[in-house]
Order: C-alpha cells, then structure tokens, then sequence
C-alpha cells in the first residue's frame, strides 16, 4: 500500500465518521456550510494547497459558463470548458507531479458541474415547449399531453454561484464520488428522507463488504504483484501459459482495490443519509428518483429506504454475471448515467454516438494509451460476444446451457482482464510487452 493510499483511506474513513454528525446538525444551512468546510479541507489534505487552485479555478469557470451564457447554450459552453480544463490539468502534471487523488478530485468535478449545466438547460427547454403549449389556444388537448413543469426546473433556472460551489465540494463524493445530479444535493438537505433511513446499519454492512474486498487486495497484490508483470524475470523465465494466467490474478487484485475504495465513497454517503430515498421513488444509480416522491415526506417515518441512487458499482452482480455485456452493465453505473444522458443521448449523429460516448468517457478517464484500448477496445469483444451468443447460447438448455455459460463467464473475465490490463500499465510499450 502506497502513501497516497493511506491518506486516502484515513481521508474516507474521517468522511464516514463525520457523516453521523452531520446528519444530525438541525439547521439545513448550517449542514450545508459544514458539508462544504469538510469538502474543502478533504481537497486541500489531498491536494496540497498549489494544485488545489486547480479545482478552485475549473469550478470558478465552470460556474461562471452555467450563470453568464445563455441556457439554450450553457450546456456546450459548460462541456468544452470542463472537459478542456482537463487537459491543462493534465499536461501540467507533466511538469509539475500532481496528486493521483487530484485527478480523481477534478474528474468528480468535471461532471458535476457540467452536468448542472445540462440539467439547466433540458429544463429550460421544458419551460419554453410548455410556454408555446400554453400560447397555441388550437392545441388539441387530446392529441398531445400537457408538458409538466416541475418546481426543480424552475430552480434550476435561478441558480446562484453558491449553490453550484456548495454541490461541487460538499465532502460527499468530492474524493472519488459516487457522480449524483444536483437535484439529489438538494433534496438531502430540503427533505426528511435521511432521518428515517437506515443510515448506520446500511453503512456497517458496506464497510464488512469492504473490508472483505481490502483483505482480497492485501492478499492478492502480495502473491501475485502486478510490478512482477513489468519486470524482465517475468517475460525472460516464465512460460507463455504463466504468463497468460496472470492477469487472472493480476485484474482480481485491480478489482478488489476499486472495489474497497468505491464501497468506503458509498458508506459516506450512507452514514450521512445521502441519497436515501422510499422504496417506492423507484430511485435510479446516480439519477435518483424516476417517480414522484415529494408527497412522500408527509409520512416519511412510515416508508422503507435505500441507498440505490449513490451505488456506483454493483459488484456481486459484476462478478456473477454470465456474460461482458452484463457485467459492463453493472460497473462505474453512476458515470455511465451520467455518460448516458449528457453524451449519448444528445448526441447528433445515432450512427457515430456510441463511439463518441466511449471515446468522452476514455478522455475523461485519462490521456494515457491504456485507457483508449481499455474503454475503446470493449465494443469489439461484445460484437464478438453477441455473435456467439446468438450462434451456441440463446437457444441452449439444461446441462450444455450451463456449461456454455460457465465458458462465456470465463471468456468473459478474459476479455476484462486484458482490457483492463490497460488502465495499469499506461504506456505503450508495457501494455504491448504484456500482451
């Protein structure tokens, strides 16, 4: 374990105790102020105070693009500005070695902010289409339903630079997320949901899952290292079929530490209450609600709660799962509805947006080699999957089925570990050594 782990652990685990007193600070201004505080402090330990102004200086233009340009137009303004800043941020720690954690810091925050702008503009969009509905007395009320304007859209449009730099360093999600809409912030602090939710059971059960996932990591990252894979021993006296299995190891080790670090970003939430909502809100990873829930706090006491809105990976169903198209399902959900939303959706051209999701989403994650044939390498595997499972696995049954699904699961951590194998060896020449 590195240093920077550590104080990233000690980080998370400070988050996740200070999370019982705030959510029990009475005065939702002052929870917020105190939310921010903790943020900020969380930014400066990781960061250092020089490369800190990174994320003061994004965030300060960022903001300024949501409030200043014009809503039909913010949200594009908004992307190339937060997106662009990555790539000074990035070349800058060519020069001047930044903190990995930093990285994480302005990646968070990249979307976020961006995504506000988005929010503000699809619901300024709303508000015009139900102005000229209102305004067209020929409308046929009957042909074309009402278009329903929420109090959140009209929120949107009359936010202040405050609220955005609140949502921006609340201490929950600044480290490494989850990824959740400005509209999941503000209920934390306008709705009762958190004090009924079970907030300290939930959390002790996702701290024993990551403490399960640490101890895999020790355990692993010490019989099986992945620095052993650079080393000139490994390629000169091992076999080609020891080396071919070691990624096995090598990619369990890479999920056993995303997974620790994710579960501990979840269990801040969960010992704040963030992200808590009624069973029926029918709450969505990193969306939230997809119902109506406000009518809920009447009787906030009477209803179950949890925390899907904030799980960013679903890990059991990652490992268990069949086939890659499941399992790329279930990881990072949180950022790929962000991705989803704000990047496929809206995208021009139906033939070319899958690849330009990918492509936003490996430029978010990095500049290096490994992440682009990590993320841009997927679509040729699942082509390829999908061929077979077409061909040998849809219309089998009984035994044959079990065992082309038992050689699908292990294709399938095949394909992962070889692309993932990217994301730790960024550069070129260690990616192609190892493949």
């Amino acid at each position: 374990m590195s240093i920077d782990d550590v104080i990233y652990v000690i980080c998370l685990l400070a988050c996740i105790g200070a999370g019982n007193y705030v959510r029990k600070v009475r005065d939702e201004a002052q929870r917020k102020l105190v939310s921010t505080a903790l943020g900020v402090i969380v930014v400066v330990i990781v960061s250092g105070p020089l490369h800190s102004l990174h994320c003061i200086a994004s965030l300060a233009l960022g903001t300024a693009s949501v409030l200043l340009v014009h809503p039909s137009k913010c949200h594009l303004v908004t992307f190339l500005i937060m997106f662009g800043y990555l790539v000074f941020f990035r070349l800058f720690d060519f020069y001047w070695s930044i903190p990995g954690h930093t990285n994480m810091i302005q990646m968070i925050l990249t979307l976020k902010v961006s995504g506000v702008a988005f929010e503000k503009t699809a619901a300024w969009k709303r508000i015009r289409e139900k102005d000229e509905q209102d305004k067209n007395a020929q409308r046929d009320v009957n042909s074309e339903s009402p278009i329903e304007i929420t109090d959140y859209d009209l929120e949107l449009q009359q936010l202040t630079a405050a609220e955005i730099v609140h949502y921006s360093f609340n201490y929950i999600g600044v480290l490494t997320g989850p990824y959740y809409r400005y509209r999941t912030y503000r209920d934390y602090f306008d709705m009762p949901f958190k004090t009924h939710a079970p907030c300290i059971d939930a959390t002790i059960e996702k701290l024993k899952c990551a403490s399960f996932y640490c101890a895999l990591y020790l355990a692993t990252n010490y019989v099986w290292p992945l620095d052993y894979a650079l080393s000139d021993e490994f390629y000169n006296d091992r076999s080609f079929v020891y080396r071919l299995l070691y990624v096995w190891p090598t990619f369990f080790t890479f999920r056993a530490r995303i997974y620790t670090g994710l579960t501990l970003s979840e269990c801040v939430c969960t010992m704040a209450g963030f992200g808590a909502y009624p069973d029926e809100a029918d709450a969505n990873n990193g969306e939230g609600p997809r119902k109506r829930y406000q009518h809920l706090k009447r009787d906030a006491d009477k209803h179950t709660y949890n925390f899907t809105t904030i799980v960013n990976t679903r890990v059991m169903e990652v490992e268990r799962c069949w086939t890659f198209r499941e399992g790329m399902k279930h990881w990072n959900v949180c950022v790929q509805y962000w991705l989803a939303v704000n990047v496929y959706k809206l995208f021009p051209s139906k033939k070319y947006r899958t690849g330009a999701t990918l492509l936003c989403s490996a430029y978010w994650h990095g500049f290096r080699p490994g992440h682009y044939f990590c993320i841009m390498g997927a679509p040729f595997y699942v082509s390829l999957e999908d061929m077979w499972n077409k061909l040998v696995r849809k219309d089998a049954t009984g035994p044959v089925r079990t065992v082309i699904d038992v050689l699908f699961w292990i294709f399938k951590w095949f394909a992962f570990s070889y692309l993932g194998r990217g994301l730790p060896a960024l550069l070129v020449r260690q990616h192609l050594a190892f493949l």
